[in-house]
Protein backbone atom coordinates (compact mmCIF):
# COMPACT_ATOMS: atom_id res chain seq x y z
CA UNK A 1 0.00 0.00 0.00
CA UNK A 2 3.10 2.66 0.75
CA UNK A 3 3.99 2.46 -3.07
CA UNK A 4 0.35 3.02 -4.12
CA UNK A 5 0.59 6.05 -2.13
CA UNK A 6 2.69 8.42 -4.70
CA UNK A 7 0.56 6.70 -7.68
CA UNK A 8 -2.47 8.36 -5.67
CA UNK A 9 -0.93 11.28 -5.58
CA UNK A 10 0.13 11.52 -9.02
CA UNK A 11 -3.18 10.65 -10.98
CA UNK A 12 -4.71 13.16 -8.37
CA UNK A 13 -2.31 16.17 -9.49
CA UNK A 14 -3.03 15.39 -13.51
CA UNK A 15 -6.32 14.78 -12.81
CA UNK A 16 -6.61 18.23 -11.38
CA UNK A 17 -4.67 19.82 -13.95
CA UNK A 18 -6.80 17.79 -17.38
CA UNK A 19 -10.18 17.58 -16.12
CA UNK A 20 -10.92 21.47 -16.19
CA UNK A 21 -10.00 21.68 -19.90
CA UNK A 22 -13.15 19.18 -20.32
CA UNK A 23 -15.22 21.06 -18.17
CA UNK A 24 -14.31 24.33 -19.65
CA UNK A 25 -14.98 23.13 -22.90
CA UNK A 26 -18.57 22.01 -22.38
CA UNK A 27 -18.93 25.42 -20.47
CA UNK A 28 -17.76 27.20 -24.23
CA UNK A 29 -20.45 25.70 -26.10
CA UNK A 30 -23.50 26.76 -24.02
CA UNK A 31 -21.73 29.50 -23.48
CA UNK A 32 -21.67 29.92 -27.35
CA UNK A 33 -25.74 28.82 -27.64
CA UNK A 34 -26.53 31.12 -24.93
CA UNK A 35 -25.29 34.11 -26.55
CA UNK A 36 -26.01 33.43 -29.70
CA UNK A 37 -29.08 35.83 -29.71
CA UNK A 38 -26.49 39.05 -28.52
CA UNK A 39 -23.71 37.73 -31.38
CA UNK A 40 -26.34 37.82 -34.04
CA UNK A 41 -27.36 41.85 -32.89
CA UNK A 42 -23.92 42.74 -32.86
CA UNK A 43 -23.20 41.01 -36.03
CA UNK A 44 -24.19 43.92 -38.62
CA UNK A 45 -21.81 46.09 -37.00
CA UNK A 46 -18.55 44.13 -35.98
CA UNK A 47 -18.27 42.02 -39.09
CA UNK A 48 -18.55 38.72 -37.06
CA UNK A 49 -19.44 35.90 -38.75
CA UNK A 50 -23.89 35.39 -38.77
CA UNK A 51 -25.04 33.54 -36.18
CA UNK A 52 -28.32 31.03 -37.74
CA UNK A 53 -30.72 29.51 -35.90
CA UNK A 54 -33.15 26.90 -37.63
CA UNK A 55 -35.83 29.44 -38.52
CA UNK A 56 -32.96 31.61 -40.41
CA UNK A 57 -31.49 28.74 -41.81
CA UNK A 58 -35.55 27.72 -43.17
CA UNK A 59 -35.92 31.78 -44.40
CA UNK A 60 -32.95 31.39 -46.60
CA UNK A 61 -33.10 28.21 -47.72
CA UNK A 62 -36.89 29.40 -49.29
CA UNK A 63 -35.09 32.09 -51.03
CA UNK A 64 -32.79 29.93 -52.62
CA UNK A 65 -34.13 26.34 -53.27
CA UNK A 66 -34.61 26.17 -56.90
CA UNK A 67 -37.35 23.11 -56.30
CA UNK A 68 -39.08 25.05 -53.80
CA UNK A 69 -39.56 28.34 -55.97
CA UNK A 70 -40.32 26.04 -58.95
CA UNK A 71 -43.35 25.25 -56.73
CA UNK A 72 -44.15 28.58 -55.67
CA UNK A 73 -43.58 29.47 -59.48
CA UNK A 74 -46.48 26.52 -60.63
CA UNK A 75 -48.67 28.30 -57.97
CA UNK A 76 -48.61 31.40 -59.32
CA UNK A 77 -48.80 29.91 -62.85
CA UNK A 78 -51.98 28.16 -61.82
CA UNK A 79 -53.81 31.00 -60.52
CA UNK A 80 -53.42 33.25 -63.41
CA UNK A 81 -54.83 29.93 -65.51
CA UNK A 82 -57.42 30.43 -63.10
CA UNK A 83 -57.75 34.34 -63.82
CA UNK A 84 -57.88 33.41 -67.64
CA UNK A 85 -60.70 30.54 -67.25
CA UNK A 86 -63.05 33.18 -65.50
CA UNK A 87 -62.24 35.85 -67.64
CA UNK A 88 -64.09 33.10 -70.33
CA UNK A 89 -67.45 33.56 -68.63
CA UNK A 90 -67.18 37.08 -69.13
CA UNK A 91 -68.30 39.51 -71.89
CA UNK A 92 -65.16 40.98 -73.78
CA UNK A 93 -64.82 43.89 -75.36
CA UNK A 94 -62.30 44.56 -78.43
CA UNK A 95 -61.92 47.24 -81.11
CA UNK A 96 -60.91 46.78 -85.02
CA UNK A 97 -59.15 49.40 -86.80
CA UNK A 98 -58.53 48.53 -90.31
CA UNK A 99 -58.10 50.37 -94.02
CA UNK A 100 -59.00 48.56 -97.41
CA UNK A 101 -58.28 49.44 -100.81
CA UNK A 102 -59.40 47.81 -103.38
CA UNK A 103 -58.53 48.19 -107.17
CA UNK A 104 -61.38 50.18 -109.02
CA UNK A 105 -63.19 49.70 -111.77
CA UNK A 106 -64.51 52.74 -112.93
CA UNK A 107 -68.05 52.64 -111.18
CA UNK A 108 -67.86 53.43 -106.99
CA UNK A 109 -68.10 49.80 -106.65
CA UNK A 110 -64.35 47.96 -106.24
CA UNK A 111 -63.61 44.79 -108.33
CA UNK A 112 -63.79 42.40 -105.35
CA UNK A 113 -67.28 41.70 -104.29
CA UNK A 114 -66.36 40.99 -100.54
CA UNK A 115 -65.22 44.97 -100.50
CA UNK A 116 -67.89 47.68 -100.26
CA UNK A 117 -65.89 50.25 -102.10
CA UNK A 118 -62.55 51.36 -103.48
CA UNK A 119 -61.71 53.27 -99.87
CA UNK A 120 -63.14 50.92 -96.64
CA UNK A 121 -62.38 52.11 -93.18
CA UNK A 122 -63.35 49.95 -90.39
CA UNK A 123 -62.94 51.54 -86.67
CA UNK A 124 -65.71 49.46 -84.75
CA UNK A 125 -66.10 47.90 -81.14
CA UNK A 126 -67.21 44.41 -80.44
CA UNK A 127 -68.82 43.03 -77.24
CA UNK A 128 -68.48 39.05 -77.53
CA UNK A 129 -70.39 36.62 -74.79
CA UNK A 130 -70.78 32.65 -75.49
CA UNK A 131 -74.33 32.14 -73.71
CA UNK A 132 -73.90 28.39 -73.96
CA UNK A 133 -70.81 25.97 -74.64
CA UNK A 134 -72.49 23.12 -72.97
CA UNK A 135 -70.87 23.98 -69.92
CA UNK A 136 -67.29 24.20 -70.96
CA UNK A 137 -66.43 27.06 -69.96
CA UNK A 138 -67.92 26.85 -66.49
CA UNK A 139 -66.06 23.25 -66.27
CA UNK A 140 -62.88 25.38 -67.15
CA UNK A 141 -62.91 27.48 -64.60
CA UNK A 142 -63.80 24.98 -62.08
CA UNK A 143 -60.50 22.62 -63.51
CA UNK A 144 -58.63 25.67 -62.86
CA UNK A 145 -59.46 26.03 -59.20
CA UNK A 146 -58.81 22.75 -58.91
CA UNK A 147 -55.21 23.03 -60.28
CA UNK A 148 -54.74 25.87 -58.54
CA UNK A 149 -55.17 23.99 -55.51
CA UNK A 150 -53.29 21.17 -56.25
CA UNK A 151 -50.94 23.56 -57.20
CA UNK A 152 -50.88 24.88 -53.72
CA UNK A 153 -50.99 21.48 -51.90
CA UNK A 154 -47.46 20.67 -54.30
CA UNK A 155 -46.13 23.75 -53.33
CA UNK A 156 -46.60 23.23 -49.78
CA UNK A 157 -45.33 19.78 -49.65
CA UNK A 158 -42.10 20.89 -51.47
CA UNK A 159 -41.94 23.72 -48.14
CA UNK A 160 -42.50 21.00 -45.72
CA UNK A 161 -39.68 18.78 -47.80
CA UNK A 162 -37.56 21.82 -47.77
CA UNK A 163 -38.08 21.60 -44.14
CA UNK A 164 -36.95 18.26 -44.06
CA UNK A 165 -33.77 18.69 -46.26
CA UNK A 166 -32.96 21.80 -43.82
CA UNK A 167 -33.65 19.97 -40.92
CA UNK A 168 -31.20 17.48 -41.64
CA UNK A 169 -28.46 19.27 -42.93
CA UNK A 170 -28.49 21.81 -40.21
CA UNK A 171 -28.52 19.55 -37.11
CA UNK A 172 -25.73 17.46 -39.07
CA UNK A 173 -23.85 20.47 -38.80
CA UNK A 174 -24.71 20.62 -34.87
CA UNK A 175 -23.61 16.95 -34.50
CA UNK A 176 -20.64 17.04 -36.51
CA UNK A 177 -19.19 20.08 -34.69
CA UNK A 178 -20.34 17.83 -30.99
CA UNK A 179 -18.55 15.06 -32.30
CA UNK A 180 -15.24 17.36 -32.70
CA UNK A 181 -15.60 18.52 -29.26
CA UNK A 182 -16.28 14.98 -28.13
CA UNK A 183 -13.02 13.98 -30.21
CA UNK A 184 -11.00 16.92 -28.98
CA UNK A 185 -12.06 15.95 -25.40
CA UNK A 186 -11.04 11.90 -26.05
CA UNK A 187 -7.88 13.12 -27.75
CA UNK A 188 -7.28 15.49 -24.52
CA UNK A 189 -7.98 12.56 -22.13
CA UNK A 190 -5.92 10.22 -24.43
CA UNK A 191 -2.95 12.67 -24.61
CA UNK A 192 -3.23 12.89 -20.04
CA UNK A 193 -3.63 9.22 -19.45
CA UNK A 194 -0.39 9.00 -21.62
CA UNK A 195 1.07 11.50 -19.73
CA UNK A 196 0.37 9.52 -16.38
CA UNK A 197 1.12 6.10 -17.82
CA UNK A 198 4.90 7.12 -18.84
CA UNK A 199 5.71 8.88 -15.47
CA UNK A 200 4.09 6.25 -13.76
CA UNK A 201 6.63 3.76 -15.76
CA UNK A 202 9.66 6.48 -14.73
CA UNK A 203 8.35 5.72 -11.26
CA UNK A 204 9.00 1.91 -11.86
CA UNK A 205 5.29 1.16 -11.10
CA UNK A 206 3.57 0.11 -14.48
CA UNK A 207 5.22 -2.13 -17.27
CA UNK A 208 6.69 -0.41 -20.71
CA UNK A 209 3.42 -2.02 -21.81
CA UNK A 210 1.03 0.28 -20.74
CA UNK A 211 3.16 2.88 -22.40
CA UNK A 212 2.66 1.69 -25.44
CA UNK A 213 -0.90 0.95 -25.32
CA UNK A 214 -1.66 4.46 -24.15
CA UNK A 215 0.67 5.62 -27.08
CA UNK A 216 -1.88 3.28 -29.34
CA UNK A 217 -4.99 5.23 -28.09
CA UNK A 218 -3.55 8.10 -28.52
CA UNK A 219 -2.60 8.05 -31.92
CA UNK A 220 -6.22 6.52 -32.84
CA UNK A 221 -7.93 9.65 -31.10
CA UNK A 222 -5.77 12.05 -32.99
CA UNK A 223 -7.17 10.02 -36.27
CA UNK A 224 -10.31 10.02 -35.01
CA UNK A 225 -10.01 14.11 -34.22
CA UNK A 226 -9.06 14.71 -37.69
CA UNK A 227 -11.99 12.46 -39.49
CA UNK A 228 -14.28 14.52 -36.96
CA UNK A 229 -12.92 18.05 -38.63
CA UNK A 230 -13.33 16.46 -42.01
CA UNK A 231 -16.78 15.77 -41.46
CA UNK A 232 -17.73 19.00 -39.71
CA UNK A 233 -16.26 20.81 -42.44
CA UNK A 234 -18.56 18.60 -44.54
CA UNK A 235 -21.51 19.48 -43.12
CA UNK A 236 -20.44 23.06 -43.14
CA UNK A 237 -20.31 23.31 -46.83
CA UNK A 238 -23.57 21.40 -47.23
CA UNK A 239 -25.59 23.90 -45.34
CA UNK A 240 -23.60 26.79 -46.81
CA UNK A 241 -24.95 25.44 -50.35
CA UNK A 242 -28.64 25.51 -49.05
CA UNK A 243 -28.43 28.96 -47.09
CA UNK A 244 -26.38 31.43 -49.55
CA UNK A 245 -26.75 32.37 -52.95
CA UNK A 246 -23.24 33.40 -52.87
CA UNK A 247 -21.71 30.41 -51.05
CA UNK A 248 -20.76 31.87 -47.82
CA UNK A 249 -19.29 30.05 -45.13
CA UNK A 250 -18.26 32.47 -42.56
CA UNK A 251 -21.35 31.57 -40.49
CA UNK A 252 -22.36 29.54 -36.99
CA UNK A 253 -25.18 27.95 -35.90
CA UNK A 254 -27.33 28.00 -32.89
CA UNK A 255 -27.04 24.33 -30.81
CA UNK A 256 -31.04 23.86 -29.44
CA UNK A 257 -30.83 20.11 -29.37
CA UNK A 258 -30.58 19.95 -26.08
CA UNK A 259 -34.65 21.63 -26.30
CA UNK A 260 -36.37 19.14 -27.60
CA UNK A 261 -39.94 19.41 -29.15
CA UNK A 262 -42.74 17.96 -27.07
CA UNK A 263 -44.45 15.23 -29.22
CA UNK A 264 -48.52 15.29 -29.04
CA UNK A 265 -50.94 12.45 -28.53
CA UNK A 266 -51.33 9.79 -31.61
CA UNK A 267 -55.00 11.23 -31.44
CA UNK A 268 -53.96 15.07 -31.61
CA UNK A 269 -51.68 14.16 -34.83
CA UNK A 270 -54.40 11.71 -36.66
CA UNK A 271 -56.77 14.79 -36.54
CA UNK A 272 -53.89 17.29 -37.62
CA UNK A 273 -52.94 14.82 -40.36
CA UNK A 274 -56.66 14.70 -41.80
CA UNK A 275 -56.99 18.62 -41.52
CA UNK A 276 -53.29 19.33 -42.96
CA UNK A 277 -52.52 16.47 -44.82
CA UNK A 278 -51.02 18.04 -48.39
CA UNK A 279 -50.77 15.20 -50.37
CA UNK A 280 -54.38 14.11 -49.67
CA UNK A 281 -55.55 17.61 -50.52
CA UNK A 282 -53.45 17.30 -53.87
CA UNK A 283 -54.79 13.79 -54.49
CA UNK A 284 -58.56 15.28 -53.83
CA UNK A 285 -57.92 18.27 -56.35
CA UNK A 286 -56.45 16.25 -59.34
CA UNK A 287 -59.69 13.79 -58.64
CA UNK A 288 -61.91 17.60 -59.01
CA UNK A 289 -59.56 18.40 -62.01
CA UNK A 290 -60.77 15.28 -63.71
CA UNK A 291 -63.88 15.89 -63.49
CA UNK A 292 -64.25 19.23 -65.06
CA UNK A 293 -62.03 16.94 -67.60
CA UNK A 294 -64.65 15.01 -68.43
CA UNK A 295 -67.42 17.40 -68.12
CA UNK A 296 -65.28 19.75 -70.96
CA UNK A 297 -64.81 16.74 -73.32
CA UNK A 298 -69.09 15.95 -72.87
CA UNK A 299 -69.31 19.77 -73.82
CA UNK A 300 -68.47 18.84 -77.79
CA UNK A 301 -71.86 17.25 -78.04
CA UNK A 302 -73.64 20.49 -77.04
CA UNK A 303 -74.57 22.89 -79.50
CA UNK A 304 -72.80 26.47 -78.80
CA UNK A 305 -74.81 29.92 -78.52
CA UNK A 306 -72.39 33.23 -78.58
CA UNK A 307 -73.85 36.62 -79.22
CA UNK A 308 -71.40 39.36 -80.78
CA UNK A 309 -72.64 43.48 -80.97
CA UNK A 310 -70.38 45.76 -83.05
CA UNK A 311 -70.62 49.47 -82.75
CA UNK A 312 -68.54 52.03 -84.90
CA UNK A 313 -67.55 53.08 -88.39
CA UNK A 314 -67.77 51.14 -91.33
CA UNK A 315 -68.16 52.86 -94.52
CA UNK A 316 -66.28 54.45 -97.30
CA UNK A 317 -65.18 57.41 -95.83
CA UNK A 318 -63.70 58.08 -92.44
CA UNK A 319 -65.48 60.24 -90.72
CA UNK A 320 -68.89 60.75 -88.87
CA UNK A 321 -70.88 61.61 -91.92
CA UNK A 322 -70.92 60.07 -95.34
CA UNK A 323 -72.42 61.49 -98.63
CA UNK A 324 -74.37 58.99 -101.07
CA UNK A 325 -75.03 60.04 -104.23
CA UNK A 326 -78.84 59.44 -106.63
CA UNK A 327 -80.38 60.77 -108.89
CA UNK A 328 -82.70 63.58 -108.80
CA UNK A 329 -86.28 63.37 -110.85
CA UNK A 330 -85.56 65.69 -112.84
CA UNK A 331 -82.08 63.33 -113.95
CA UNK A 332 -79.99 65.74 -112.09
CA UNK A 333 -77.13 64.10 -109.12
CA UNK A 334 -77.86 64.83 -105.83
CA UNK A 335 -75.79 64.43 -103.09
CA UNK A 336 -77.06 63.54 -99.11
CA UNK A 337 -75.37 63.47 -95.68
CA UNK A 338 -75.93 60.38 -94.17
CA UNK A 339 -74.56 58.54 -91.07
CA UNK A 340 -71.30 56.42 -90.50
CA UNK A 341 -71.71 55.57 -87.15
CA UNK A 342 -73.66 52.50 -86.47
CA UNK A 343 -74.42 49.24 -85.01
CA UNK A 344 -74.98 45.82 -85.76
CA UNK A 345 -75.52 42.91 -83.69
CA UNK A 346 -75.43 38.95 -84.61
CA UNK A 347 -76.41 35.94 -82.87
CA UNK A 348 -74.47 32.58 -84.10
CA UNK A 349 -75.39 28.81 -83.37
CA UNK A 350 -73.26 25.91 -83.87
CA UNK A 351 -74.37 22.42 -83.88
CA UNK A 352 -71.68 19.67 -83.88
CA UNK A 353 -72.70 17.32 -86.32
CA UNK A 354 -69.79 14.11 -87.07
CA UNK A 355 -66.27 14.70 -86.11
CA UNK A 356 -65.24 10.98 -86.90
CA UNK A 357 -65.65 10.03 -82.75
CA UNK A 358 -63.21 12.65 -81.39
CA UNK A 359 -65.68 13.95 -79.08
CA UNK A 360 -66.22 10.12 -77.33
CA UNK A 361 -62.52 9.77 -77.79
CA UNK A 362 -61.87 12.90 -75.66
CA UNK A 363 -64.33 11.54 -73.06
CA UNK A 364 -63.08 7.84 -73.03
CA UNK A 365 -59.53 10.05 -72.38
CA UNK A 366 -60.86 12.05 -69.81
CA UNK A 367 -62.63 9.25 -68.11
CA UNK A 368 -59.79 7.00 -67.84
CA UNK A 369 -57.61 9.88 -66.02
CA UNK A 370 -60.63 10.32 -63.49
CA UNK A 371 -60.80 6.51 -62.79
CA UNK A 372 -56.91 6.80 -62.45
CA UNK A 373 -57.11 10.09 -59.91
CA UNK A 374 -60.09 8.31 -58.05
CA UNK A 375 -57.41 5.25 -57.13
CA UNK A 376 -54.79 7.77 -56.49
CA UNK A 377 -56.91 9.12 -53.81
CA UNK A 378 -58.01 6.18 -52.14
CA UNK A 379 -54.06 5.02 -52.10
CA UNK A 380 -53.79 8.64 -50.66
CA UNK A 381 -55.86 8.49 -47.95
CA UNK A 382 -54.27 4.85 -46.88
CA UNK A 383 -51.06 5.69 -47.22
CA UNK A 384 -51.68 8.61 -45.14
CA UNK A 385 -52.64 6.49 -42.63
CA UNK A 386 -49.56 4.09 -42.21
CA UNK A 387 -47.46 6.89 -42.37
CA UNK A 388 -48.96 8.39 -39.69
CA UNK A 389 -48.94 5.31 -37.12
CA UNK A 390 -45.24 4.70 -38.93
CA UNK A 391 -43.75 8.30 -38.33
CA UNK A 392 -45.01 8.43 -34.77
CA UNK A 393 -43.85 5.95 -34.17
CA UNK A 394 -40.24 6.23 -35.15
CA UNK A 395 -40.30 9.27 -32.90
CA UNK A 396 -41.59 7.91 -29.75
CA UNK A 397 -38.84 5.32 -30.72
CA UNK A 398 -36.54 8.71 -31.17
CA UNK A 399 -37.59 9.98 -28.09
CA UNK A 400 -37.19 7.10 -25.76
CA UNK A 401 -33.58 6.20 -26.99
CA UNK A 402 -32.30 9.69 -26.71
CA UNK A 403 -33.40 9.41 -22.97
CA UNK A 404 -31.48 6.41 -22.52
CA UNK A 405 -28.68 7.72 -24.76
CA UNK A 406 -27.85 10.59 -22.03
CA UNK A 407 -28.16 8.49 -19.30
CA UNK A 408 -25.83 6.18 -20.62
CA UNK A 409 -23.34 9.32 -21.28
CA UNK A 410 -23.55 10.10 -17.96
CA UNK A 411 -22.83 6.70 -16.98
CA UNK A 412 -19.63 6.12 -19.36
CA UNK A 413 -18.60 9.87 -18.01
CA UNK A 414 -18.79 8.09 -14.37
CA UNK A 415 -17.11 5.04 -15.43
CA UNK A 416 -14.07 6.77 -16.90
CA UNK A 417 -13.87 8.81 -13.86
CA UNK A 418 -13.88 5.55 -11.50
CA UNK A 419 -11.76 3.81 -13.56
CA UNK A 420 -8.68 6.35 -13.39
CA UNK A 421 -9.18 6.24 -9.81
CA UNK A 422 -8.45 2.32 -9.58
CA UNK A 423 -5.85 2.47 -12.34
CA UNK A 424 -4.24 5.11 -10.24
CA UNK A 425 -4.58 2.87 -7.08
CA UNK A 426 -3.42 -0.02 -9.21
CA UNK A 427 -6.45 -1.96 -9.37
CA UNK A 428 -7.65 -1.30 -12.72
CA UNK A 429 -5.64 -2.27 -15.89
CA UNK A 430 -4.92 0.16 -18.93
CA UNK A 431 -7.20 -1.87 -21.21
CA UNK A 432 -9.84 -1.04 -18.65
CA UNK A 433 -9.16 2.46 -19.03
CA UNK A 434 -8.55 2.57 -23.07
CA UNK A 435 -12.14 0.66 -23.05
CA UNK A 436 -13.78 3.19 -20.75
CA UNK A 437 -12.56 6.19 -22.93
CA UNK A 438 -13.78 4.56 -25.94
CA UNK A 439 -17.23 3.61 -24.23
CA UNK A 440 -17.34 7.00 -23.39
CA UNK A 441 -16.57 8.46 -27.06
CA UNK A 442 -19.03 6.28 -28.30
CA UNK A 443 -21.75 7.24 -25.54
CA UNK A 444 -21.39 10.89 -26.37
CA UNK A 445 -21.66 10.64 -29.96
CA UNK A 446 -24.73 8.29 -29.79
CA UNK A 447 -26.24 10.56 -27.73
CA UNK A 448 -25.93 13.17 -29.81
CA UNK A 449 -26.88 11.42 -32.92
CA UNK A 450 -30.26 10.62 -30.84
CA UNK A 451 -31.45 13.81 -30.38
CA UNK A 452 -30.63 14.78 -33.78
CA UNK A 453 -32.64 11.47 -34.83
CA UNK A 454 -35.75 12.83 -32.70
CA UNK A 455 -35.59 16.38 -34.39
CA UNK A 456 -35.80 14.25 -37.81
CA UNK A 457 -38.38 11.96 -36.78
CA UNK A 458 -40.43 15.65 -35.96
CA UNK A 459 -39.36 17.36 -39.00
CA UNK A 460 -40.63 13.95 -40.93
CA UNK A 461 -43.76 13.55 -39.01
CA UNK A 462 -44.80 17.40 -39.97
CA UNK A 463 -44.43 16.80 -43.53
CA UNK A 464 -48.06 14.60 -43.08
CA UNK A 465 -49.66 17.27 -40.14
CA UNK A 466 -48.26 20.31 -40.41
CA UNK A 467 -46.57 22.23 -37.55
CA UNK A 468 -47.91 21.10 -34.13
Amino acid sequence: MVQKVPRLLLMAVVLGIFAPLAIAQTVTLSAQTSAAPAQAATTPQTGAPATITLADALQRARKNSPQFNAAVTELKVAHEDRVQARAALLPWVSFNSQYLYTQGNGTPSSRFIANNGVHEYIAEGNAHQVLFAGGQHLAEYHRAGALEALARAKSEIASRGLVVTVTQTYYGLVVAERKYANAQASAAEAQRFLTVSQQLERGGEVAHSDVIKAEIQFQQQQQTLQEAQLAMSKARLDLAVLLFPNFNQDFTVVDDLRLPEPLPTFDEVQALGSRNNQDLRAAAAALRAANADVTIARAGYFPTIALDYWYGIDANAFARYGFTTFTGPNGELLRERVPNLGYSASATLQLPIWNWGATRSKVHQASFKRQQARLELSFAQRELLASLRNFYNEAETARGAMERLGRVAELAADSLRLTNLRYGAGEATVLEVVDAQNTLTTARNAFDDGQARYRMAIANLQTLTGSF
